[in-house]
């Protein structure tokens, strides 16, 4: 049982959490299964863009605490003597979940309906476009339960609020609303509720997957690699990239079918072999 489903149509991949009844908890399954998915997707060339939206009034409350009922360490005593690698190697395996919604050549977008909490943060923080409606919030919890987050919240949510702002919501583990967390730059747009949402958001799927997929890779690529290294890397990155990647058969079909009103015929990315 990973927790969600999946379908595609038209270059689009829907993942969707569906364990209401549990509030969209993070179980055990859906650690492994996600980053799987994710892989499969994007290194079969099934889809041009993913959306992550979830199920019932909750978006998700974080981390399943069944996972933490034989400890954080796989069971072992804190002081055993493997304790430490076996706990570092428990938080790579999370991390890695969300990491592969960054690392994957496709944008990610995610629609967020009423509470995020704890590693709910953790996962649309990963997310290349984060949408929400107007009951949404954001709480980091862990400060609640004497922790300090660490799937990857703190890494990448201070990308997205600022500093002082980040310190506040980590401290005091308070709710960030929708329009608070709009104003300050952590979501895109903010919805009436959760259908106008995923119809908002869909169409903001559909026109990317109706771009490039070459060139649209290239700007997640190229967006994610500025915001981690200096200006002088960035651009020598980006004059690397299309010095290696630039498809002037792919330009020419852009303007052509811009000028003729029609939608372009792009190639997919080519798959990645596992081999």
């Amino acid at each position: 049982m990973s927790g969600f489903d999946l379908s595609i149509d038209g270059h689009i991949a829907h993942i969707t959490l569906n364990r209401p009844e549990k509030r969209n908890a993070l179980a055990a399954d859906f650690w492994a299964e996600l980053p799987k998915t994710v892989r499969d997707i994007d290194e079969d060339a099934k889809a041009r863009v993913i959306v992550i939206s979830s199920t019932g009034p909750i978006f998700c409350a974080g981390i399943d605490i069944s996972m933490l009922a034989g400890g954080v360490a796989d069971g072992l005593d804190k002081n055993h003597p493997a304790y430490g690698a076996a706990f570092l190697a428990k938080v790579k395996h999370l991390q890695n979940t969300f990491s592969s919604l960054e690392q994957c050549r496709i944008p990610v977008l995610v629609a967020v309906q009423g509470g995020c909490y704890g590693a709910g943060v953790d996962m649309i923080t990963a997310c290349d476009m984060r949408y929400a409606t107007e009951d949404a919030f954001f709480t980091i919890t862990e400060i609640d339960v004497g922790m300090t987050a660490d799937v990857g919240t703190f890494p990448r949510i201070r990308n997205h609020l600022p500093e002082g702002i980040v310190r506040e919501l980590a401290y005091t583990g308070r709710k960030m609303g929708a329009n608070e967390a709009k104003a300050y730059g952590l979501v895109n747009a903010v919805y009436k509720d959760q259908d106008n949402m995923l119809v908002g958001v869909m169409d903001i799927a559909k026109m990317i997957a109706s771009k490039s997929p070459l060139a649209v890779m290239g700007c997640k690529k190229t967006i994610t690699y500025g915001r981690d290294h200096t200006t002088k890397d960035a651009l020598e990155q980006i004059a690397t990239w299309n010095a290696s990647f630039l498809n002037p058969a792919e330009m020419m079909e852009a303007m052509q079918a811009r000028a003729q009103k029609r939608p372009g015929n792009f190639a997919d990315l080519p798959k990645i072999s596992g081999d």
